[in-house]
């Protein structure tokens, strides 16, 4: 039998209802805060993650689906959706002036990263992302960690820490990555992918899983004794506004986040307590990345969340969803033409008037109809045969309770019947 491919999962009907649940409190969310949804492909040019994520960072340099298509021309499957995002804002003049600034889009995609498999990390996933387009106000980014931290307040999400930093701007980081190339350069025994980034992009080094690498690290300079005033002040009125906000958050002058793209404010939202550890929400700002893809300089900031770490959290913390909807009624029949075409008129005339309703459609017997109707957890079961029909009656139990309720009807007049459900 062909099975799935490794690092993928199926999603079945009787767990979707949880992912429905906490895309609609997103969706909701978003819009309180004047987002808009945004869609685009799912697979771009190499070209835009090598030149937007970096060739420095994991996801380029390990982790890309990419091939080549018919026509020779590089193509890969995205592996986060920050850079997909700013090239559809660039290419359809979201940023030129014909609109108003700043623009705020989300979006609740699929992505794709060849990664070790384990819990809360898989190949195929799903990422819900925000960003912001034409802000390089501190405000912007208060503003947009204030939507992620009440992401885990609708969600009854607890021990979820905010952790901020500043990773300055491209003057900063120069003075920075010396500083790192001094330390690090004294270490032999930096794995060999760490040598490499000693070179290209020494703050990769900071965010290396390797424990000899990790345990180096830790007494390395800290990008905060190398950021300029102007990042220095952005940071602190950023601190000031959360504060004021009532976003609690504590500094980890470690963080650097894993895309070469961010610029001054980093952030992540940490699951503690639960076997998730780990990062649930990450983002910050990155300034320069819509001139780096092609566009005209607009500051810019995001952030993306893993849908699946996040209800591994919510089911670890034992947080529980209430499955709506479902079948309501169920209009079966005793197997006769007539009965079977006015049973199926029945269902029809339900489903105009906004109800659930399944039917007879495998020619069951009665018995073996109010077991599924049982099975399938629907609230009303009702059977029409020829006394039925005779009759202008039908019977519908409550599967619940037990109690029948008698209507009548008259040929395909169902006005009592819609009167009654409502």
């Amino acid at each position: 039998m062909i099975q799935r491919p490794k690092g993928t999962e199926d999603i079945l009907p009787f767990d979707v209802y949880k992912w429905q649940y906490v895309e609609k409190t997103l969706a909701e969310l978003a819009a309180r805060y004047g987002f808009n949804e945004m869609r685009f492909p799912v697979f771009e040019y190499t070209e835009l993650f090598a030149r937007s994520d970096g060739e420095s960072s994991d996801i380029v340099g390990k982790e890309m689906y990419t091939f080549n298509d018919r026509g020779g021309r590089s193509i890969t499957l995205r592996p986060e959706g920050t850079a997909g995002a700013v090239r559809a804002a660039i290419q359809n003049g979201l940023l030129s002036g014909n609109f108003p600034l700043p623009q705020k889009i989300w979006y609740n995609i699929t992505a794709y990263r060849y990664e070790n498999v384990q819990k809360g990390r898989l190949r195929e996933f799903h990422q819900f992302g925000a960003e912001v387009f034409g802000s390089e106000s501190p405000y912007a980014d208060a503003e947009l960690i204030s939507f992620a931290s009440q992401i885990f307040k609708n969600l009854g999400l607890r021990d979820i820490n905010l952790e901020i930093n500043s990773i300055g701007c491209s003057k900063c980081r120069d003075n920075y990555a010396e500083a790192l190339r001094e330390y690090f350069g004294q270490f032999d025994e930096l794995c060999d992918t760490c040598k490499t980034r000693l070179k290209i992009n020494p703050m990769r080094i900071l965010d290396c899983k390797s424990p000899v690498c990790k345990k180096i690290a830790e007494d390395a300079p800290i990008i905060l004794d190398y950021i300029c005033d102007e990042c220095k002040n952005h940071f602190d009125d950023l601190k000031s506004i959360l504060g004021l906000l009532g976003v609690d958050y504590t500094v980890n002058p470690r963080i650097v986040r894993g895309l070469d793209y961010y610029t001054k404010t980093v952030f992540e939202f940490i699951a503690n307590g639960v076997g998730t550890q780990g990062t649930v929400l990450g983002g910050g700002r990155y300034d320069g990345l819509v001139e780096e893809i092609g566009g005209k300089h607009t500051p810019a900031l995001g952030f993306a969340m893993g849908i699946e770490r996040l209800l591994l959290a919510m089911t670890e913390q034992g947080i529980s969803v209430s499955q709506s909807g479902g079948t309501e009624y169920y209009i079966g029949d005793t197997g006769g033409k007539k009965e079977h075409e006015m049973a199926m008129l029945t269902a029809s005339i339900l489903r105009v008037n906004h109800c659930t309703v399944q039917t007879n459609v495998t020619e069951k017997s009665v018995k073996a109809q109010m077991k599924y109707a049982d099975k399938i957890g629907a609230k009303f079961a009702g059977i029409i045969g020829e006394s039925e029909l005779a009759s202008g009656q039908i019977k519908l139990k409550n599967m619940k309770t037990g109690e029948e309720v008698i209507k009548n009807f008259k040929g395909t007049d169902f006005k009592w019947l819609i009167q009654w459900v409502k």
